[in-house]
């Protein structure tokens, strides 16, 4: 079924991991990957060129079709195999607007990690302000409260009681904060959420490889 679909893909990138958990959700297997160095700029690549102009991964291709966003290659997979493995999108018109809002939504925590993330590490220290990186990071914090208070008043998953799309889209990112040392005490029902759905075969078959053997260490965000 997957075998005319072919991923590039890198260890660890939150929208890399949204399509490889589709894929597995979705029960598609057996599809050509290509597991991609971004630190040896394997994704400027002619192979991933081909699929991918802009030279970015995930580069996605399903015979003729190509999806590089990773939000509207979950959506086409979920589209184009409806009856394989799980339904990630509800039929109720309630449940399937709260999916499509918080999947959607989690763009927002997406770019707000990514303005911490991508000043600190490509400033050196000594060129950096106090004032941007406070910035950066109130707004990241006020981003993870917004999310913290969604999942107090509902839940289990993002959408309702069942993982949905929102699910897929969402929990690389707060794995990924997570990782790079976030308070757990601090945001308890992000932590609870985190726990729950790390355990799922989706996840656990997906996890970056370069986590396996490298334990989180990292402190940018304990103070959060």
């Amino acid at each position: 079924m997957a075998q005319d679909m072919t991923l590039h893909w890198s260890s660890g990138s939150p929208p890399c991991w949204r399509v490889l958990i589709a894929l597995e959700e979705k029960n598609l297997k057996g599809y050509n990957q290509k597991l991609l160095s971004m630190e040896k700029g394997e994704h400027k690549g002619k192979e991933t060129l081909d699929i991918n102009p802009r030279g970015q991964v995930p580069a996605f291709k399903h015979g003729n079709n190509v999806v590089n966003e990773s939000i509207a290659a979950c959506l086409y997979l979920e589209s184009q195999f409806k009856s394989s493995g799980n339904k990630l999108i509800p039929d109720s018109a309630q449940e399937q607007a709260l999916t499509y809002q918080r999947a959607l939504e989690a763009l927002n925590l997406q770019q707000r990690l990514a303005d911490l993330a991508q000043y600190t590490m490509r400033v050196p220290e000594a060129e950096r302000h106090d004032s941007a990186v406070k910035r950066n990071r109130e707004a990241l914090a006020a981003e993870l409260q917004i999310w913290e208070g969604y999942l107090q008043k509902g839940g289990p998953y993002l959408a309702g009681k069942n993982f949905s799309m929102a699910d897929v889209v969402f929990f690389p990112l707060i794995a990924i904060i997570l990782r790079f040392g976030l308070s757990q005490e601090k945001h308890p029902s992000l932590t609870r959420y985190y726990n729950q759905v790390k355990d799922r075969p989706s996840v656990k078959a997906t996890w970056p490889p370069h986590w396996v053997n490298n334990p989180p260490g990292m402190d940018m965000l304990k103070d959060l």
